[in-house]
């Protein structure tokens, strides 16, 4: 199943690549934070690392270490605007609970 990019979010992605000069794709995880029990990491991959397992969506490959991969396997990433607030949403199937401010979750 892996995890993957909207159109939207891999666009976005490619076209940030392209204006830094570097990169191979986007590397996501999870980290124990928050009040429900984990949150989200997102940031921008100039190499894969030896343990990642990369999958690729859109033409823009997605990083994930194998820690982080059972918590969010299966899941889109999106990019979206809403109103006047713009950024990834994480589209996660295995979410069972997430804190009212939305920047944390428990599986």
């Amino acid at each position: 199943m892996g995890v993957t990019l909207s159109e939207r979010a891999a666009k976005h992605v490619a076209n940030f690549i392209a204006k830094r000069g570097k990169g191979v794709g986007v590397r996501i995880g999870v980290k124990t934070s928050g009040c429900s029990g984990m949150s989200y990491k997102l940031e921008f991959a100039d190499e894969a690392a030896p343990e990642d397992i990369v999958f690729e969506s859109h033409g823009v490959k997605v990083l994930v270490d194998p820690k982080s991969l059972p918590y969010i396997e299966g899941t889109e990433l999106d990019y979206a605007r809403e109103g006047l607030n713009e950024g990834f949403k994480f589209n996660n199937p295995n979410v069972k609970d997430q804190c009212g401010c939305g920047e944390s979750f428990n599986v």
